[in-house]
């Protein structure tokens, strides 16, 4: 597992749902987004495979420590549709997030000889894959979802990098 250097709480408490505050949303959307990328600009550094690694041992911690109770924010506020008066803020913060990831999961690839479209490409899939498997270990209470889902990312990165 690796070592964040904070502890694994952005992703404890869901997001504001409709009728509270947006702002609490946004806020727990775009730090949940920087401590993320905190992790994704360092663990790259060793390459896509040990970046990809380290993301996915991130989102272990998260659900595990929390007896997977936690979810992430960034998800949340994706799915859930906001009430007319409000402004999408988190929304617009969620999608932000997003392209954030995938593009430091991407200059990684090609910094380690993917071509443009396939980095890119193949980021998105992680990014869409690693949140996709966290709803899925929540319901089932179980890691197995990220064990395999970890798997095949990794396989895919592989045939991917040239180096």
């Amino acid at each position: 597992m690796i070592t964040t250097g904070g502890p694994a709480e952005p992703c404890r408490k869901s997001p504001p749902r409709s009728g509270r505050p947006a702002g609490l949303a946004t806020e727990a959307v775009r730090f949940t987004g920087e401590w993320t990328a905190r992790s994704l600009r360092k663990e790259p550094a060793a390459g896509p495979v040990a970046g990809l690694r380290a993301f996915l041992a991130l989102w272990r911690r998260i659900v595990v420590d929390s007896d997977f109770r936690a979810g992430c924010p960034v998800l949340a506020v994706s799915i859930e549709e906001p009430s007319s008066d409000e402004t999408p803020t988190a929304l617009a913060a969620a999608a932000d997030v997003f392209t954030r990831w995938e593009s430091l999961l991407a200059d990684s690839l090609r910094e380690h000889g993917a071509e443009h479209d396939q980095a890119a490409q193949l980021a998105t899939l992680i990014v869409a894959a690693v949140e996709g498997t966290v709803a899925m270990c929540r319901a089932k209470r179980s890691t197995q979802p990220l064990d395999h889902t970890a798997e095949q990312l990794q396989a895919l990165v592989l045939a991917t990098v040239k180096d």
